[in-house]
């Protein structure tokens, strides 16, 4: 049944409640939507080791405008004070530096693949062949369960990245 006013569908008794506006980070297929969003861009990284595809990554979020240049560095030695402090390699190949920052306003995501691999100072020892780099407001580091409860079922579903 359509509301003659606006000709949009009228939720039907018992049905679920209309889904709310998909999120920013949806657009890179991470959002907190049950839905992923389309395929997520992904950088061909270079760097032999984490600090390198760190850097790769960072310079790519400046790159597409997503951090201000000046911001690049007080936030690539954010995520390395983090990573020192412990690996993020979480094994199977996948590592998931990130840091909570003043510097950003939103949750963003960039994530970068290797097919040689990289040494990422893995607990497993074995290299990581996808990164995520995951930059989250400071006080809000919640905001970035969603968005890795979608990146996992994404890798389990065999899709992308």
């Amino acid at each position: 049944m359509k509301d003659e006013q606006e000709g949009t569908p009228k939720p039907q008794a018992g049905s679920p409640p209309p889904r709310p506006p998909r999120g920013p980070n949806v657009r890179a297929g991470l959002g907190d939507d049950a839905e992923p969003g389309p395929e997520p861009e992904v950088v061909e990284l270079r760097a032999e080791d984490r600090w390198e595809a760190i850097d790769e990554l960072i310079d790519h979020l400046v790159a597409t405008r997503k951090i201000k240049t000046e911001d690049r560095e007080a936030i690539a030695a954010d995520v390395k004070k983090r990573e020192s402090s412990m690996s993020t390699a979480v094994g199977f190949g996948i590592g998931l530096p990130h840091a909570s920052t003043d510097l950003v306003s939103d949750l963003i995501v960039v994530m970068g693949r290797s097919a040689k691999g990289i040494h990422f100072d893995a607990l497993d020892g074995k290299p990581v062949k996808r990164v995520a780099l995951f930059l989250v407001p400071q006080g809000q580091f919640h905001k970035h369960a969603p968005a890795l409860a979608n990146l996992a079922k994404m890798l389990h579903k065999g899709g992308g990245w």
